[in-house]
């Protein structure tokens, strides 16, 4: 943390470093212009005085730093929602190696419950929904799809159609293969579904 801190900190001073150059880059401008006039005749000839020169260039001096200031600002903004996003999405590919482990939960409490035995079912029931609550605290949430929805090619993933078993499954979802997970409001794996035809 404090590594971000000095770099921030540091990024602070340049920027400080670069207005103060600007700055006494003006200064020797103006300070350039008073030596190569001639009188102060010459230079309301060319219609600014001295005093009206050095205010403009002063004027102009403060619109850049207003606009580096503005910048920089931005930047900042843009950084630290850049930052927040990395952290919420920062576990996303421990979550994505995770759902496949999920499935294959899924599948073995389906298979159990056919079996009949009890204590084996709630055993890996306990470790399963431990896991589940596990990750959903950091994040991971089943998408909830459901037969009958109407299919949305934005959140599913249509694997193949099917004749629609009833005329109000047409161009809707029959069936979910596999769920679909999100972190945070970012997909992870989009649902894989059957589709009506």
């Amino acid at each position: 943390m404090s590594k971000k801190k000095d770099k921030a900190k540091q990024h602070k001073e340049n920027l400080k470093d670069q207005v103060e150059e600007v700055l006494d880059d003006a200064i020797e401008e103006v300070d350039k212009d008073g030596e190569n006039s001639d009188s102060q005749a010459d230079k309301k000839e060319n219609g600014l005085s001295e005093e009206e020169r050095l205010k403009q260039d002063l004027e102009k001096e403060k619109d850049k730093f207003l606009r580096l200031f503005a910048e920089f600002e931005n930047y900042k903004r843009r950084t630290s929602k850049e930052r927040l996003e990395l952290f919420k999405t920062a576990n996303q590919e421990l979550m994505t190696a995770m759902l496949p482990i999920l499935d294959d939960f899924d599948r073995a409490i389906n298979e159990l419950k056919k079996s009949g035995d009890e204590n084996l079912l709630k055993g890996v029931e306990l470790i399963h929904n431990k896991l589940r609550e596990t990750l959903r605290s950091k994040g991971l949430e089943r998408m909830k799809v459901e037969q009958g929805e109407d299919f949305d090619s934005e959140i599913h993933e249509a694997i193949t159609q099917v004749p629609a078993p009833s005329d109000d499954l047409k161009g809707k979802i029959v069936d979910v293969v596999e769920p679909g997970y999100r972190l945070g409001e970012r997909i992870i794996r989009f649902p894989k579904v059957v589709t009506g035809q």
